[in-house]
């Protein structure tokens, strides 16, 4: 009778196959991305660490650990409670159980991995994915990819220089169906698109208003502030509160945003725009979120078209009969697509021209989420990537410029609501007020620098 395990593992890889002096806490250099490059292509599998497990992490750690072809062999955590939930699932995929170093900084002092997979708060993404890169590994960052515009500068010089492979979590890059709706939409199915819609709608509780009160003895808080200057310790932060604090987060805009505007961006084939505006604020609750609940970003791309994305945290009616999803409009009609590999098309009567389901076959005997298999064709991209030189479906130039329309919202936000930007590099143009927030302040010792 087959190991389940193996049957798991078959059918993720076979999901896979059907698609397509630098200085930071002290890190020194170790093996050049080429070297691990040649590790890699002597080794059947491709050694990973995971670092941040308690939610999303946990999820990328079960699907990782599940690939025929990776071994994760590190699960790095400040929250002692979350890496050994990690390491139990791991093993129970891998039959092989897993090392713990909570330190990032020690971890990228060893040689016996390939790969780092970064699914942290904001605010260490992209100092962990530069301290990978000039450790020589390569690195799956997930969105978004950093916490400010300076910092996604910075990812992409890393990567140009250290040579590594970075391929962004923005996973729908890889879904089939989703892949296929760009393609018509670039085939000209709905005729020139000009603008498109992107939106998000949950009904997010309130945080209320902490307290500050002492240190858990399961998290390592000064690990886990990294790179920001240090602050108290609150009870209403870790973990999930942190994005609606400007300090380690980036609200709704980028913490749900990025997906639909980076599809949005692939669709009208545009990079940087000329004009961004923001409207919303914090109107739900009067607790300690200081991101806006309710926030509406238009992005200008002079005559090339628009993108909006409506975000809505605490009111969670949907919009166009879905939750969260992107709508092309173009001289022949409109082409949707939901949160899932789906989507419609409809001519400029509003009838339905196509629809494509989700399509993805499930193994009954051993069940996985359709978004699990889905997100495995995005890690053998990955895999493909650092093994075969292969293109990325998300490289990190592609995730910076995504990352950054939302940034730029949320700038225009928080600095009277409009901006006027270089459509050449995306630089904010005649406001110093706005150019203030292009990066941050760092907790000495951890400022990132290439």
């Amino acid at each position: 009778m087959k190991n389940p395990l193996d049957s798991r593992r078959d059918f993720l890889k076979k999901a896979a196959i059907s698609s397509a002096a630098f200085s930071l806490g002290g890190v020194l250099p170790a093996l050049s991305a080429k070297s691990y490059r040649n590790i890699v292509g002597a080794n059947e599998r491709i050694r990973v660490a995971m670092m941040g497990v308690n939610a999303r992490g946990l999820a990328l750690a079960t699907n990782f650990s599940a690939q025929s072809n990776c071994e994760v062999v590190y699960v790095c955590d400040v929250d002692s409670r979350a890496a050994a939930r990690c390491v139990e699932q791991v093993e129970r995929n891998q039959n092989r159980r897993p090392n713990t170093e909570p330190d990032i900084r020690k971890l990228l002092e060893r040689s016996d991995f390939d790969a780092l997979v970064v699914a942290t708060p904001d605010h260490w993404h992209a100092p962990a994915a530069i301290l990978a890169s000039k450790a020589g590994k390569h690195v799956y960052l997930e969105k978004p990819a950093s916490h400010n515009p300076h910092e996604g500068e910075l990812v992409v010089a890393a990567q140009k220089k250290y040579g590594n492979v970075i391929q962004m979590g923005n996973q729908r890059r890889s879904w089939p169906n989703v892949v296929q709706a760009i393609q018509e939409l670039h085939g000209g199915i709905i005729g020139k698109p000009y603008f498109a819609k992107t939106w998000y709608t949950n009904n997010r509780a309130s945080i209320g208003v902490g307290k500050q009160t002492a240190i858990p003895e399961w998290l390592d808080y000064e690990l886990w502030q990294g790179p920001a200057p240090r602050r108290p310790y609150q009870d209403n932060l870790i973990h999930y509160n942190w994005h609606w604090f400007w300090h380690w987060g980036t609200g709704e805009a980028l913490n749900n945003g990025t997906h639909m505007v980076d599809i949005a961006r692939w669709g009208l084939q545009v990079a940087f725009p000329t004009k961004v505006t923001s409207s919303g604020g914090r109107y739900r609750y009067r607790d300690d979120w200081e991101t806006p609940d309710t926030q509406v970003i238009s992005l200008e791309f002079g005559d090339s078209g628009t993108i909006t994305w409506e975000g809505r945290s605490c009111a969670p009616n949907p919009i166009e009969g879905s939750s969260v999803g992107v709508i092309f409009y173009g001289e022949k009609g409109a082409l949707q697509i939901d949160g899932g590999n789906s989507y419609k098309v409809y001519d400029l009567k509003n009838e339905l021209l196509k629809e494509k389901k989700n399509d993805v076959a499930i193994d009954a005997r051993n069940p996985t989420s359709p978004s699990q298999a889905l997100d495995a064709i995005h890690i053998q991209n990955f895999f493909s990537g650092i093994k075969n030189g292969s293109r990325l479906n998300a490289d990190i130039l592609s995730g910076h410029i995504s990352t950054l329309l939302v940034q730029l919202g949320n700038i225009a936000q928080r600095t009277g609501g409009t901006l006027e930007v270089d459509p050449s590099n995306g630089q904010i143009l005649n406001n110093r007020e706005a150019r203030k927030l292009w990066s941050r302040e760092y907790e000495k010792g951890w400022k990132p620098t290439i």
